[in-house]
Protein backbone atom coordinates (compact mmCIF):
# COMPACT_ATOMS: atom_id res chain seq x y z
CA UNK A 1 0.00 0.00 0.00
CA UNK A 2 0.77 3.56 0.17
CA UNK A 3 4.35 4.24 1.97
CA UNK A 4 5.36 0.97 1.90
CA UNK A 5 8.70 0.24 0.50
CA UNK A 6 9.66 -3.20 -1.53
CA UNK A 7 12.87 -4.36 -2.44
CA UNK A 8 13.95 -5.32 -5.93
CA UNK A 9 16.79 -7.47 -6.65
CA UNK A 10 16.37 -8.03 -10.81
CA UNK A 11 19.42 -6.92 -12.23
CA UNK A 12 19.31 -5.13 -15.78
CA UNK A 13 16.17 -7.09 -16.41
CA UNK A 14 12.51 -5.99 -18.26
CA UNK A 15 11.10 -7.42 -14.83
CA UNK A 16 12.39 -4.55 -13.15
CA UNK A 17 10.27 -1.94 -14.59
CA UNK A 18 7.41 -4.49 -14.49
CA UNK A 19 7.34 -4.59 -11.09
CA UNK A 20 8.59 -0.42 -10.33
CA UNK A 21 5.99 0.65 -12.33
CA UNK A 22 3.13 -2.08 -10.67
CA UNK A 23 4.51 -0.87 -7.44
CA UNK A 24 4.57 2.89 -8.23
CA UNK A 25 0.96 2.77 -9.28
CA UNK A 26 0.08 1.51 -6.02
CA UNK A 27 2.37 4.26 -3.92
CA UNK A 28 5.06 2.03 -3.10
CA UNK A 29 8.79 2.90 -3.05
CA UNK A 30 10.97 0.92 -4.37
CA UNK A 31 14.63 0.34 -2.82
CA UNK A 32 17.10 -1.50 -5.69
CA UNK A 33 19.54 -3.46 -4.39
CA UNK A 34 22.97 -3.68 -5.88
CA UNK A 35 23.67 -7.31 -6.87
CA UNK A 36 26.86 -7.31 -6.04
CA UNK A 37 26.18 -6.75 -2.65
CA UNK A 38 27.64 -9.30 0.40
CA UNK A 39 25.74 -10.52 3.30
CA UNK A 40 26.16 -7.48 5.54
CA UNK A 41 25.56 -4.83 3.39
CA UNK A 42 22.18 -6.13 1.76
CA UNK A 43 21.23 -6.54 5.89
CA UNK A 44 22.11 -3.12 6.17
CA UNK A 45 19.92 -1.97 4.02
CA UNK A 46 16.86 -3.52 4.34
CA UNK A 47 16.97 -3.05 7.96
CA UNK A 48 17.51 0.69 7.96
CA UNK A 49 14.50 0.75 4.72
CA UNK A 50 12.22 -1.03 6.34
CA UNK A 51 11.75 -3.15 3.42
CA UNK A 52 8.38 -5.18 3.49
CA UNK A 53 9.13 -7.51 0.65
CA UNK A 54 12.09 -8.36 -1.47
CA UNK A 55 11.57 -9.94 -4.92
CA UNK A 56 14.53 -10.99 -6.57
CA UNK A 57 15.95 -13.35 -9.29
CA UNK A 58 15.38 -16.92 -8.73
CA UNK A 59 19.52 -17.49 -7.74
CA UNK A 60 19.20 -15.34 -5.09
CA UNK A 61 16.92 -16.24 -3.10
CA UNK A 62 18.51 -18.40 -0.75
CA UNK A 63 20.80 -15.44 -0.08
CA UNK A 64 17.88 -12.74 0.61
CA UNK A 65 16.04 -15.18 3.02
CA UNK A 66 18.98 -15.82 5.43
CA UNK A 67 18.85 -11.48 4.94
CA UNK A 68 15.25 -12.35 6.21
CA UNK A 69 16.47 -14.35 9.15
CA UNK A 70 19.21 -12.38 10.69
CA UNK A 71 16.80 -8.98 10.26
CA UNK A 72 13.69 -11.44 11.80
CA UNK A 73 16.46 -11.94 15.02
CA UNK A 74 18.04 -8.17 15.09
CA UNK A 75 14.74 -6.47 15.12
CA UNK A 76 11.65 -9.04 14.82
CA UNK A 77 10.42 -7.91 11.66
CA UNK A 78 10.14 -10.45 8.99
CA UNK A 79 11.14 -10.06 5.38
CA UNK A 80 9.28 -12.26 2.77
CA UNK A 81 11.02 -12.98 -0.68
CA UNK A 82 9.64 -13.98 -3.81
CA UNK A 83 11.21 -15.13 -6.81
CA UNK A 84 10.40 -13.07 -9.64
CA UNK A 85 10.41 -16.02 -11.85
CA UNK A 86 7.69 -18.10 -9.78
CA UNK A 87 5.81 -15.50 -7.98
CA UNK A 88 2.93 -17.34 -5.89
CA UNK A 89 -0.57 -16.74 -5.90
CA UNK A 90 -0.52 -14.17 -3.49
CA UNK A 91 1.95 -12.07 -1.76
CA UNK A 92 2.39 -12.12 1.77
CA UNK A 93 1.11 -9.77 3.63
CA UNK A 94 2.82 -6.83 5.07
CA UNK A 95 3.91 -6.13 8.43
CA UNK A 96 2.11 -3.19 9.52
CA UNK A 97 -0.76 -0.98 7.50
CA UNK A 98 0.50 1.28 4.79
CA UNK A 99 1.77 4.76 6.28
CA UNK A 100 -0.68 6.67 3.92
CA UNK A 101 -4.12 6.29 3.22
CA UNK A 102 -4.93 8.95 0.56
CA UNK A 103 -3.73 8.47 -3.50
CA UNK A 104 -0.32 8.10 -4.65
CA UNK A 105 0.84 12.05 -6.32
CA UNK A 106 3.78 14.41 -6.94
CA UNK A 107 4.82 14.11 -3.29
CA UNK A 108 5.07 10.10 -3.05
CA UNK A 109 7.97 8.19 -2.42
CA UNK A 110 9.03 6.32 -5.66
CA UNK A 111 11.99 5.19 -4.96
CA UNK A 112 14.79 4.89 -2.03
CA UNK A 113 18.22 4.79 -3.53
CA UNK A 114 21.63 4.56 -1.37
CA UNK A 115 24.48 6.69 -2.17
CA UNK A 116 28.13 6.51 -0.89
CA UNK A 117 28.52 8.11 2.68
CA UNK A 118 31.36 9.96 4.38
CA UNK A 119 30.72 8.29 7.68
CA UNK A 120 30.65 4.73 6.96
CA UNK A 121 27.13 3.81 5.85
CA UNK A 122 25.52 4.17 2.73
CA UNK A 123 22.91 7.00 3.11
CA UNK A 124 19.25 6.23 1.90
CA UNK A 125 18.12 9.00 -0.55
CA UNK A 126 13.71 9.41 -0.68
CA UNK A 127 13.45 10.25 -4.30
CA UNK A 128 9.42 11.00 -5.41
CA UNK A 129 7.41 11.04 -8.14
CA UNK A 130 7.94 14.44 -8.77
CA UNK A 131 11.88 14.01 -8.75
CA UNK A 132 11.60 11.26 -11.30
CA UNK A 133 9.37 13.06 -13.84
CA UNK A 134 11.36 15.91 -13.53
CA UNK A 135 14.51 14.29 -13.96
CA UNK A 136 13.37 12.51 -17.02
CA UNK A 137 11.55 15.87 -18.17
CA UNK A 138 14.99 18.03 -17.70
CA UNK A 139 17.21 15.52 -20.12
CA UNK A 140 14.40 15.74 -22.67
CA UNK A 141 14.16 19.48 -22.72
CA UNK A 142 17.87 19.51 -23.39
CA UNK A 143 19.27 21.50 -26.56
CA UNK A 144 22.57 21.92 -28.49
CA UNK A 145 24.01 17.73 -28.98
CA UNK A 146 21.66 16.74 -26.32
CA UNK A 147 18.32 17.00 -28.23
CA UNK A 148 16.26 13.98 -27.60
CA UNK A 149 13.42 12.93 -30.48
CA UNK A 150 10.18 11.72 -29.91
CA UNK A 151 9.47 8.22 -30.64
CA UNK A 152 13.43 8.00 -32.35
CA UNK A 153 15.51 7.22 -30.22
CA UNK A 154 17.33 3.87 -28.74
CA UNK A 155 19.20 4.27 -25.42
CA UNK A 156 21.88 2.42 -24.35
CA UNK A 157 23.15 2.52 -21.14
CA UNK A 158 25.33 -0.13 -19.24
CA UNK A 159 24.94 2.00 -16.05
CA UNK A 160 23.07 -0.12 -13.42
CA UNK A 161 19.12 0.29 -13.04
CA UNK A 162 20.22 1.01 -8.60
CA UNK A 163 21.63 4.52 -10.28
CA UNK A 164 19.86 7.50 -10.87
CA UNK A 165 21.30 7.83 -14.00
CA UNK A 166 19.75 5.43 -15.55
CA UNK A 167 16.96 4.39 -13.35
CA UNK A 168 15.51 7.94 -12.49
CA UNK A 169 16.92 10.27 -15.50
CA UNK A 170 17.57 8.07 -18.51
CA UNK A 171 14.42 5.49 -18.03
CA UNK A 172 11.77 8.34 -17.37
CA UNK A 173 13.23 10.43 -20.02
CA UNK A 174 12.58 7.23 -22.76
CA UNK A 175 8.85 6.51 -21.04
CA UNK A 176 8.34 10.36 -21.31
CA UNK A 177 9.25 10.67 -25.17
CA UNK A 178 7.73 7.31 -26.26
CA UNK A 179 11.32 5.82 -26.84
CA UNK A 180 13.06 2.45 -26.53
CA UNK A 181 15.58 1.51 -23.45
CA UNK A 182 18.24 -1.38 -24.23
CA UNK A 183 18.79 -3.09 -21.38
CA UNK A 184 22.73 -4.87 -21.13
CA UNK A 185 24.06 -6.69 -18.70
CA UNK A 186 27.07 -4.65 -17.91
CA UNK A 187 29.67 -2.99 -19.98
CA UNK A 188 31.29 -5.35 -21.98
CA UNK A 189 34.29 -3.88 -24.87
CA UNK A 190 33.78 -7.39 -26.35
CA UNK A 191 29.85 -7.05 -26.67
CA UNK A 192 29.92 -3.17 -26.61
CA UNK A 193 29.66 -2.47 -30.97
CA UNK A 194 27.67 -5.73 -31.29
CA UNK A 195 25.29 -4.82 -29.29
CA UNK A 196 25.11 -1.06 -30.01
CA UNK A 197 24.89 -1.69 -33.64
CA UNK A 198 22.45 -4.63 -33.24
CA UNK A 199 20.04 -2.63 -30.79
CA UNK A 200 19.88 0.16 -33.06
CA UNK A 201 21.04 2.26 -30.52
CA UNK A 202 20.96 6.16 -30.92
CA UNK A 203 22.24 7.12 -27.61
CA UNK A 204 24.57 5.78 -25.53
CA UNK A 205 25.64 6.43 -21.40
CA UNK A 206 29.38 5.94 -20.73
CA UNK A 207 31.39 5.75 -17.58
CA UNK A 208 34.97 7.48 -17.27
CA UNK A 209 36.46 3.47 -18.58
CA UNK A 210 34.53 3.32 -21.39
CA UNK A 211 36.57 5.74 -23.18
CA UNK A 212 40.34 4.10 -22.47
CA UNK A 213 38.58 0.80 -22.93
CA UNK A 214 37.62 1.01 -25.92
CA UNK A 215 40.09 2.84 -27.62
CA UNK A 216 42.40 0.11 -26.54
CA UNK A 217 40.29 -2.72 -28.39
CA UNK A 218 41.51 -3.56 -31.99
CA UNK A 219 39.72 -1.69 -35.05
CA UNK A 220 36.41 -3.36 -36.01
CA UNK A 221 34.13 -2.57 -39.04
CA UNK A 222 31.42 -2.58 -36.32
CA UNK A 223 32.53 0.91 -34.65
CA UNK A 224 31.62 3.15 -37.31
CA UNK A 225 28.22 1.55 -38.39
CA UNK A 226 26.73 2.51 -35.79
CA UNK A 227 23.61 5.14 -35.80
CA UNK A 228 24.91 6.45 -32.23
CA UNK A 229 24.05 10.87 -32.29
CA UNK A 230 26.04 11.47 -29.03
CA UNK A 231 27.34 9.90 -25.90
CA UNK A 232 26.16 11.45 -22.03
CA UNK A 233 28.89 10.37 -19.23
CA UNK A 234 30.91 11.75 -16.78
CA UNK A 235 35.04 10.69 -16.24
CA UNK A 236 36.48 10.76 -19.40
CA UNK A 237 39.87 11.88 -19.71
CA UNK A 238 40.55 14.85 -21.26
CA UNK A 239 43.50 13.68 -23.05
CA UNK A 240 41.53 10.97 -24.66
CA UNK A 241 38.55 12.88 -25.39
CA UNK A 242 39.01 14.06 -28.89
CA UNK A 243 40.49 11.22 -30.00
CA UNK A 244 37.61 8.66 -29.10
CA UNK A 245 35.54 11.21 -31.24
CA UNK A 246 37.40 11.57 -33.75
CA UNK A 247 37.62 7.55 -34.19
CA UNK A 248 34.09 6.75 -33.63
CA UNK A 249 32.56 9.36 -34.80
CA UNK A 250 30.25 10.78 -32.36
CA UNK A 251 30.47 13.40 -29.48
CA UNK A 252 30.35 12.81 -25.99
CA UNK A 253 28.84 15.14 -24.06
CA UNK A 254 30.35 15.49 -20.32
CA UNK A 255 27.69 16.33 -17.33
CA UNK A 256 27.82 16.44 -13.88
CA UNK A 257 25.08 15.54 -11.61
CA UNK A 258 24.10 13.34 -8.04
CA UNK A 259 21.50 11.27 -6.77
CA UNK A 260 20.91 14.06 -4.77
CA UNK A 261 19.89 16.93 -7.24
CA UNK A 262 17.89 15.38 -9.63
CA UNK A 263 19.36 16.77 -12.69
CA UNK A 264 22.95 17.66 -14.18
CA UNK A 265 24.84 19.81 -16.23
CA UNK A 266 25.13 19.55 -19.40
CA UNK A 267 28.18 20.72 -21.68
CA UNK A 268 26.38 19.91 -24.73
CA UNK A 269 26.65 23.35 -26.73
CA UNK A 270 29.35 24.04 -29.11
CA UNK A 271 32.02 24.88 -28.79
CA UNK A 272 32.87 22.49 -26.22
CA UNK A 273 36.10 22.27 -23.56
CA UNK A 274 37.16 18.62 -24.17
CA UNK A 275 41.07 19.07 -23.92
CA UNK A 276 39.67 19.85 -20.15
CA UNK A 277 37.35 18.56 -17.36
CA UNK A 278 34.28 21.14 -18.09
CA UNK A 279 31.20 20.34 -17.04
CA UNK A 280 28.82 22.41 -17.94
CA UNK A 281 26.88 26.33 -16.95
CA UNK A 282 24.35 26.83 -14.52
CA UNK A 283 20.97 26.42 -16.00
CA UNK A 284 17.31 28.32 -15.04
CA UNK A 285 16.76 25.54 -13.09
CA UNK A 286 19.60 24.57 -11.63
CA UNK A 287 21.59 27.50 -9.82
CA UNK A 288 25.49 27.25 -8.55
CA UNK A 289 28.01 28.64 -7.01
CA UNK A 290 31.27 28.40 -6.44
CA UNK A 291 32.49 28.44 -2.29
CA UNK A 292 35.13 28.44 0.15
CA UNK A 293 35.43 27.04 3.42
CA UNK A 294 33.29 29.65 4.87
CA UNK A 295 30.56 29.47 2.24
CA UNK A 296 31.54 32.66 0.46
CA UNK A 297 31.55 32.94 -3.44
CA UNK A 298 35.40 32.57 -4.99
CA UNK A 299 36.10 34.71 -7.43
CA UNK A 300 36.56 32.77 -11.21
CA UNK A 301 39.25 30.56 -11.50
CA UNK A 302 39.54 29.99 -8.00
CA UNK A 303 39.29 26.67 -6.32
CA UNK A 304 36.23 25.89 -4.07
CA UNK A 305 33.63 23.59 -3.75
CA UNK A 306 30.31 23.27 -5.81
CA UNK A 307 27.13 24.29 -4.45
CA UNK A 308 24.02 24.34 -5.84
CA UNK A 309 19.92 24.90 -5.83
CA UNK A 310 16.81 25.41 -7.84
CA UNK A 311 16.05 28.75 -6.87
CA UNK A 312 16.64 31.29 -4.56
CA UNK A 313 12.35 30.81 -3.46
CA UNK A 314 12.40 27.04 -3.87
CA UNK A 315 16.05 25.96 -3.22
CA UNK A 316 14.75 21.91 -2.98
CA UNK A 317 12.36 21.79 -5.70
CA UNK A 318 13.13 18.80 -8.05
CA UNK A 319 16.02 17.51 -5.62
CA UNK A 320 16.02 14.16 -3.07
CA UNK A 321 13.81 15.07 -0.17
CA UNK A 322 15.73 13.92 2.43
CA UNK A 323 18.37 11.39 4.01
CA UNK A 324 16.24 8.40 5.28
CA UNK A 325 16.11 8.64 9.60
CA UNK A 326 18.92 11.47 9.05
CA UNK A 327 17.58 14.62 9.34
CA UNK A 328 20.92 16.13 10.89
CA UNK A 329 23.01 14.99 7.46
CA UNK A 330 19.89 16.44 5.25
CA UNK A 331 19.88 19.52 6.68
CA UNK A 332 23.58 19.90 7.02
CA UNK A 333 23.85 19.35 3.57
CA UNK A 334 21.44 21.69 2.75
CA UNK A 335 22.81 24.75 4.86
CA UNK A 336 22.94 28.25 4.31
CA UNK A 337 19.72 27.41 1.48
CA UNK A 338 22.51 25.92 -0.75
CA UNK A 339 22.89 21.93 -1.27
CA UNK A 340 26.49 21.40 -0.85
CA UNK A 341 28.16 18.63 -3.48
CA UNK A 342 31.53 18.02 -1.70
CA UNK A 343 33.36 18.39 -5.13
CA UNK A 344 35.86 20.70 -5.88
CA UNK A 345 35.50 22.75 -9.44
CA UNK A 346 36.36 26.04 -10.69
CA UNK A 347 34.72 28.30 -12.68
CA UNK A 348 35.45 30.63 -15.37
CA UNK A 349 34.50 33.97 -16.25
CA UNK A 350 32.00 32.52 -19.46
CA UNK A 351 30.34 30.55 -16.32
CA UNK A 352 31.87 26.86 -17.50
CA UNK A 353 32.48 25.12 -14.46
CA UNK A 354 35.58 22.34 -14.37
CA UNK A 355 36.30 19.47 -11.94
CA UNK A 356 39.45 19.45 -9.86
CA UNK A 357 38.47 16.60 -7.05
CA UNK A 358 36.66 15.27 -4.75
CA UNK A 359 35.91 17.37 -1.41
CA UNK A 360 34.69 14.56 0.27
CA UNK A 361 36.71 11.04 1.27
CA UNK A 362 35.00 9.35 -1.49
CA UNK A 363 36.83 6.61 -3.93
CA UNK A 364 35.34 6.89 -7.62
CA UNK A 365 36.02 3.16 -9.02
CA UNK A 366 34.55 2.28 -12.43
CA UNK A 367 31.82 4.36 -11.96
CA UNK A 368 30.77 3.20 -8.45
CA UNK A 369 31.55 5.92 -5.74
CA UNK A 370 33.17 4.30 -2.21
CA UNK A 371 32.70 5.43 1.14
CA UNK A 372 36.67 5.09 2.51
CA UNK A 373 34.90 4.82 5.65
CA UNK A 374 33.16 1.61 5.23
CA UNK A 375 35.96 -0.16 4.51
CA UNK A 376 37.91 1.30 6.90
CA UNK A 377 35.86 -0.28 9.26
CA UNK A 378 35.75 -3.24 7.75
CA UNK A 379 39.70 -3.89 7.60
CA UNK A 380 39.69 -2.75 10.98
CA UNK A 381 37.78 -5.24 12.63
CA UNK A 382 40.24 -7.72 11.57
CA UNK A 383 41.83 -9.37 14.56
CA UNK A 384 45.50 -8.52 13.06
CA UNK A 385 44.90 -5.29 11.72
CA UNK A 386 46.00 -2.01 14.37
CA UNK A 387 45.25 1.13 12.88
CA UNK A 388 44.31 1.46 8.81
CA UNK A 389 43.67 4.51 6.24
CA UNK A 390 41.87 3.73 3.17
CA UNK A 391 42.75 6.53 0.43
CA UNK A 392 42.62 6.45 -3.61
CA UNK A 393 45.12 6.35 -5.98
CA UNK A 394 44.89 6.86 -9.73
CA UNK A 395 44.08 4.29 -11.86
CA UNK A 396 44.66 3.98 -15.87
CA UNK A 397 41.59 2.24 -16.21
CA UNK A 398 38.80 2.49 -13.67
CA UNK A 399 39.64 6.28 -12.66
CA UNK A 400 40.84 5.47 -9.34
CA UNK A 401 41.59 2.18 -6.83
CA UNK A 402 40.85 1.59 -3.27
CA UNK A 403 44.17 1.57 -1.41
CA UNK A 404 44.94 0.36 2.21
CA UNK A 405 47.50 1.69 4.58
CA UNK A 406 47.49 -0.76 7.14
CA UNK A 407 49.50 -0.96 10.46
CA UNK A 408 49.75 -4.87 11.77
CA UNK A 409 49.14 -5.37 15.55
CA UNK A 410 52.29 -5.75 17.24
CA UNK A 411 54.45 -8.91 16.68
CA UNK A 412 52.32 -9.81 13.64
CA UNK A 413 54.80 -10.38 10.29
CA UNK A 414 53.73 -7.54 7.42
CA UNK A 415 54.11 -10.18 4.82
CA UNK A 416 52.16 -11.66 1.95
CA UNK A 417 50.11 -14.13 3.93
CA UNK A 418 48.51 -11.34 5.95
CA UNK A 419 48.08 -9.14 2.98
CA UNK A 420 46.35 -11.78 1.54
CA UNK A 421 43.99 -12.85 4.79
CA UNK A 422 42.93 -9.08 4.91
CA UNK A 423 41.72 -9.36 1.41
CA UNK A 424 39.96 -12.41 2.11
CA UNK A 425 38.34 -10.53 4.89
CA UNK A 426 37.25 -7.36 3.19
CA UNK A 427 35.95 -9.34 0.18
CA UNK A 428 33.55 -11.62 2.17
CA UNK A 429 32.01 -8.81 3.85
CA UNK A 430 32.18 -5.86 1.20
CA UNK A 431 31.26 -5.88 -2.79
CA UNK A 432 33.91 -6.99 -5.02
CA UNK A 433 34.45 -3.34 -6.06
CA UNK A 434 35.56 -2.04 -2.48
CA UNK A 435 38.28 -4.52 -1.04
CA UNK A 436 41.44 -2.88 -1.45
CA UNK A 437 43.30 -3.05 -4.75
CA UNK A 438 46.46 -1.96 -3.38
CA UNK A 439 47.91 -2.99 -0.12
CA UNK A 440 50.52 -1.46 1.84
CA UNK A 441 52.55 -1.92 5.28
CA UNK A 442 52.99 0.75 7.43
CA UNK A 443 54.75 0.75 10.96
CA UNK A 444 52.56 3.89 12.04
CA UNK A 445 50.01 6.82 10.28
CA UNK A 446 50.27 10.46 11.13
CA UNK A 447 47.20 11.41 13.16
CA UNK A 448 46.10 14.77 14.98
CA UNK A 449 46.14 15.23 18.80
CA UNK A 450 42.61 13.68 18.71
CA UNK A 451 43.86 10.48 17.02
CA UNK A 452 42.55 11.39 13.98
CA UNK A 453 44.57 10.04 10.98
CA UNK A 454 45.87 12.55 8.74
CA UNK A 455 46.21 10.83 5.37
CA UNK A 456 47.24 13.94 3.49
CA UNK A 457 50.56 13.52 5.46
CA UNK A 458 50.85 9.50 4.61
CA UNK A 459 52.48 10.06 1.42
CA UNK A 460 54.42 13.30 0.10
CA UNK A 461 52.74 15.61 -2.78
CA UNK A 462 53.37 13.71 -5.91
CA UNK A 463 54.09 10.65 -4.59
CA UNK A 464 52.54 8.08 -6.34
CA UNK A 465 51.81 5.10 -3.64
CA UNK A 466 51.56 1.96 -6.46
CA UNK A 467 55.14 2.55 -6.19
CA UNK A 468 55.78 2.03 -2.61
CA UNK A 469 58.15 -0.77 -2.11
CA UNK A 470 56.41 -3.69 -0.93
CA UNK A 471 52.81 -2.35 -1.83
CA UNK A 472 50.65 -5.31 -3.04
CA UNK A 473 48.82 -5.30 -6.11
CA UNK A 474 45.35 -7.02 -5.45
CA UNK A 475 43.50 -5.66 -7.84
CA UNK A 476 43.54 -9.07 -10.19
CA UNK A 477 41.55 -10.75 -6.82
CA UNK A 478 38.43 -8.02 -7.55
CA UNK A 479 35.97 -10.11 -9.52
CA UNK A 480 32.23 -10.22 -9.35
CA UNK A 481 31.12 -13.79 -7.74
CA UNK A 482 30.35 -16.42 -10.86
Amino acid sequence: GHGHRVALLLEMRPEFFHHYLALNALGVGIVPINPDYRHDEMLYQMSHAEAELVVCVSNRVDDLARVGEDRRRESGQALPVVDAFALPQALPRPSSPAPRNDAPGLSSEAGLLYTSGTTGRPKGCILTNFYYLNAGAEYAAQTGLVTVRHGQERFYNPLPLFHMNHQAVTATCAMQTANCLVLTERFSPQRWWPEVVESQATIIHYLGLVAPTLLNQPVTDLERQHRVRFGVGAGIEPALHDAFEARFGFPMVEVWGMTETGRVFWNGHEPRRTETRAFGLATPTLEARVVDERDRPVADGVEGELVVRHSVETPRHGFFSGYLKNAAATEAAWHGGWFHTGDVVTRDALGMHYFVDRKKNIIRRSGENIAAAEIEAVLQAHEQVAQVAVIAVKDEVREEEVFACIVPMPGVTPDAALADDIFAWANARLAYYKPPGWLLFLASLPTTGTQKVQKTQIFPAGDDPRQRPGVFDLRARKKRAT
